[in-house]
């Protein structure tokens, strides 16, 4: 039996020590899976969070140009309305 035949790997789950057996091929193969499905899930993450920035952003700018009319109201000497 050579290394490339049994692959064994060990993985640590919840305080137990499991102990799979696979074929060099999927010992291969599974890992590369994983790491495809990972980078596919932190893509579709980053586009999240890149349309969150970009919507906190926008709300700041709401929030400021909010603020300078109201500055301006104020120092014009009429009223401020909440709208």
């Amino acid at each position: 039996m050579t290394l490339c035949q049994t692959y064994w790997f060990g993985m640590f789950t919840g305080g137990s020590n499991v102990t799979l057996e696979y074929s060099c091929k999927e010992a291969t193969t599974l890992p590369q899976k994983n790491l495809e499905n990972a980078k596919a899930s932190l893509e579709v993450l980053v586009a999240v969070l890149r349309d969150q920035v970009t919507i906190t952003q926008v709300t700041i700018a709401h929030v400021h140009d909010w603020d300078v009319h109201q500055k301006r109201i104020c120092q014009a000497g009429a009223p401020a309305k909440d709208s």
